[in-house]
């Protein structure tokens, strides 16, 4: 956990960031909620977004993944695919978060895959399904993030993530 990992962006979408001085890989490192819960993004691009979180660490008093750190990871891979989506331009924040919990994991890695179901100008819409290392679905999630303009002052080192 905290330690700096590889994250597989599409090299165009690198280069695009990167002309900016922005380091994408490093937008998802330490510092951030999702980095303290052990999130790991393993693939990113504004079609699908992977990543990975231990259960153990984010557990509920009866043992049990929480389901505020299912919706962490949620939001972390929805927020990113947005912003992908948005482009160097725009800055994704989540305005809406749905979240179902369907089954009851106490030890593992989730893996959580976001898809796109909407990307317009304005709004970008990601379906988030979170599963057990058996593949079973654990929690599926929708989540809808406002694209904005970068403004002055935002800066380079604004998180996608929330």
């Amino acid at each position: 956990m905290g330690e700096q990992q590889y994250v597989k962006f599409p090299q165009e979408v690198v280069d695009e960031y990167a002309a900016l001085g922005v380091d994408l890989p490093a937008l998802f490192s330490a510092g951030h909620l999702g980095t303290r819960m052990g999130v790991e993004i393993v693939e990113a691009s504004a079609d699908r977004v992977v990543g990975t979180m231990p259960v153990e660490g984010n557990t509920q008093p009866y043992g049990l993944l929480h389901g505020g750190a299912s919706a962490v990871l949620a939001e972390t891979l929805g927020s990113v695919g947005s912003m992908l989506h948005g482009g160097s331009s725009k800055i994704a924040v989540g305005v809406d978060l749905n979240c179902t919990h369907h089954r009851g994991v106490r030890s593992g890695l989730v893996t959580g895959v976001a898809t796109p179901l909407h990307r317009g100008r304005s709004t970008a819409t990601y379906e988030i399904v979170i599963s057990d290392e058996d593949g079973r679905r654990v929690c599926s999630a929708r989540l809808t993030c406002l694209l904005r303009d970068v403004r002055p002052g935002d800066g380079a080192h604004v998180s996608a993530a929330g």
